[in-house]
């Protein structure tokens, strides 16, 4: 595909800096909460034309961010009959290696055929899950293949509505993937991260679009995933169940957002009369403090938290009005909301918010608890986007089903 390289003399500069920041290796940043790493440093304006495009490359389809580690960017779209693991290197856009996989998936729900899920990096390999669920691992340096597995086809999981759209999380040697093959107990399925060799299954349950994370709460360790229809936690060593609670509604729904754990506490949100809910995780269990419908109930967004505050879109695209709302779960008390904010991804550096919209616009705000403060507002694409962005290093990478930028959001 052809590569459009739109240089600013500001790139020059920033490409020597000798101040590095974090990577972002997978869905949500290093650690998985939306928040990139503490040494980020976001511009406190942006110039009237917005920030700075370093460069623009062509993109096939998809609604997969990218994962970020060093100066290599792993792209993951469909080319063609193809889904397309592609290195880049973020200085220049260039292609560094590309490995593809033939693909025939096609949703009745959507317009975009491509992957849904984001790369992770772990270590020197990263791992693709595509929308019909092939699993692979790659070399990260040459992009070399070391293990496919079809996980769809091997465990008999159903496709849904948009297909396979649980990024993966890798944990210690460990890739646990959300299969969804429910009916044959693997609703979870953990891959040896050097061989692809399956080491467990568990749960009963459907895939769902919400990516797990990994918590430590009181020296327990547990990998959480909201599936199709419930809350569980893993014990990710053997994939015994630690707990697990109805969470979701079968019929045209999904549970879309990641789950998010805060000074060992659970919340978990989901729209289409789902809702939210508050809990107490304990080693082997969870206490709801409060469920409900009325606070922030996020159709496909994982909010982000703030000083113990939660900042995040209620709302169900093309049914009613989105609202940003900062919502303080302890008192179950909605502090401030803006209406008519849009549907997007969120991302928390330097003590300030980026927000990517589904209709093309990038806004940068000050998370506040008594109001809400935009600092700039940028139109960055005039199509849907809905790939999540990846920010490293002072540059944000953004993408719809055509085009990949390349931003300088940092100072």
């Amino acid at each position: 595909m052809s590569v459009r390289l739109c240089f600013v003399a500001l790139f020059c500069v920033l490409s020597t800096s000798t101040l590095p920041a974090g990577d972002w290796p997978q869905i949500l940043g290093p650690n998985r909460d939306g928040r990139a790493a503490a040494d980020e440093n976001l511009a406190d304006s942006w110039p009237k034309d917005g920030p700075p495009v370093l460069w623009q490359r062509d993109v096939g389809g998809g609604f997969s961010g990218l994962a970020v580690v060093g100066n290599t960017a792993v792209l993951f779209h469909r080319v063609d009959d193809e889904e397309v693991a592609e290195a880049i290197d973020t200085l220049t856009g260039k292609t560094k290696w590309k490995d593809g996989s033939p693909t025939k998936f096609s949703s009745g729900f959507s317009d975009d055929q491509g992957p849904r899920c984001v790369p992770v990096i772990q270590g020197d390999r990263v791992f693709v899950f595509g929308a019909q669920g092939t699993l692979r691992c790659l070399d990260l340096k040459s992009g070399q293949r070391v293990w496919k597995r079809d996980t769809h086809t091997e465990f008999k999981a159903p496709e849904g509505y948009f297909g396979a759209g649980s990024t993966p999380i890798a944990i210690g040697d460990k890739l646990l993937v959300n299969v969804g093959a429910g009916r044959a107990g693997a609703g979870i399925v953990a891959f040896e991260l050097a061989t692809g060799k399956t080491v467990w299954k568990a749960v009963d349950d459907d895939a769902s679009y919400s990516s797990p994370v990994l918590a430590t709460v009181n020296g327990t360790k547990h990998a959480i995933f909201v599936t199709r229809s419930k809350t569980v936690s893993l014990d990710p060593d053997t994939g015994k169940v630690r707990f697990e609670f109805p969470f979701g509604k079968r019929g045209p729904t999904v549970n879309g957002a990641s789950p998010i754990v805060l000074d060992g506490n659970l919340f978990v949100s989901a729209h289409y009369g789902v809702g939210a809910v508050f809990a107490k995780i304990g080693a082997i269990s969870a206490d709801e403090k409060w469920n409900s419908d009325d606070l922030l109930s996020s159709q496909y967004m994982t909010p982000l938290v703030h000083e113990g505050l939660l900042f995040g879109i209620h709302g169900q695209e093309r049914v009613e009005e989105s609202e940003l709302r900062c919502l303080d779960p302890r008192s179950q008390k909605v502090l401030w909301s803006k209406p008519s904010f849009g549907f997007g991804t969120l991302i928390a550096a330097d003590g300030k918010m980026l927000m990517q919209t589904t209709d093309g616009e990038l806004i940068l705000w000050q998370p506040d608890s008594r109001r809400y403060q935009e600092l700039a507002r940028a139109r960055v694409f005039r199509s849907t986007t809905r790939a999540l962005p990846a920010l490293s290093n002072g540059r944000l990478l953004v993408r719809d089903s055509r085009t990949l930028k390349c931003l300088q959001v940092g100072k």
